[in-house]
């Protein structure tokens, strides 16, 4: 019983990593889409600003991000993400193997 908990949390663990890095992946495209002035129609930005916006927005909402014309939110969702990556992944690898 113990060895399918212990997979299972490792497995929420390995679901949540992969889920974390594709996410912080995004991030980063969309601090470098808004570097450039993509086309606002087309599906691609589209996406990538529909999934990263309601972050964005709960980082600027909380945190003053913009200094001198430049927008740090990207740079604080990321450093957030390793944050999670570090605490939360971790802490779920170490409890898998304690199981």
């Amino acid at each position: 019983m113990s060895i399918l908990l212990a997979n299972f949390i490792m497995g929420i663990a390995r679901v949540l990593e992969i889920g974390l890095n594709l996410y912080m992946f995004v991030v980063i495209a969309y601090a470098i889409l808004s570097w450039v002035s993509p086309d606002p129609y087309n599906p691609i930005v589209r996406l990538i600003r529909q999934i990263t916006e309601p972050v964005m927005y709960r980082v600027r909402r909380h945190i003053p991000t913009s200094v001198g014309g430049i927008d740090f939110a990207p740079l604080i969702v990321v450093l957030a993400i390793y944050f999670i990556q570090i605490f939360v992944v971790q802490t779920l690898f170490q409890l898998a193997r304690q199981v």
